[in-house]
């Protein structure tokens, strides 16, 4: 019997889908592990991008999350009444309310990050010590175009924002 031909690479595509189905998994265990308690998904990607955009507008908060002015201010009433957001009259104009995260809120991001690194430890432990160095070149390269797709510009090489699996 002939070797069988080579398998194609994977498709990256499919390969990152994979990825981003297992990492939602660790994500809402960690969620459910972070002290604050669980918030939903939809929540926790406003405040990661309030976090970024930190005195950015309803608007601004809207487009990133592709979500319609009245559900994008629903949103922020609910963190609002959660203590998570502030919500402050812009300096500039009166017409327009800026956003940010309240010390609960930062609190908050703290708790869920540290629960996801608890979460991929043991993914990563078992990882060769090759497999790690690959895939953290891998990973910051991806961070540096997504950042480019989602928020029109470069991510920062520290960049406290995390990419969290839409629901």
């Amino acid at each position: 019997m002939p070797p069988s031909p080579p398998s194609p690479s994977p498709d990256p595509a499919h390969t990152a889908s994979e990825v981003t189905d297992l990492l939602a998994v660790l994500w809402g265990r960690a969620q459910l592990r972070a002290p604050s308690g669980p918030i939903s998904p939809s929540q926790l990607r406003a405040l990661l991008v309030i976090e970024r955009l930190e005195g950015g507008n309803l608007r601004s908060l809207g487009e990133t999350l592709g979500s319609s002015p009245p559900a994008t201010s629903r949103l922020c009433d609910r963190l609002e009444a959660a203590g998570l957001v502030e919500r402050r009259l812009s300096p500039s104009s009166r017409r327009e309310v800026e956003l940010y995260l309240s010390r609960p809120g930062r609190l908050l991001l703290e708790e869920v990050r540290e629960s996801q690194v608890l979460e991929l430890a043991p993914v990563l432990g078992a990882m060769a010590s090759d497999d790690l160095a690959r895939l953290a070149e891998g990973l910051a390269a991806f961070r540096d175009a997504a950042a480019a797709v989602v928020h029109g510009g470069a991510a920062e090489e520290q960049s406290p924002v995390r990419a969290v699996r839409p629901a």
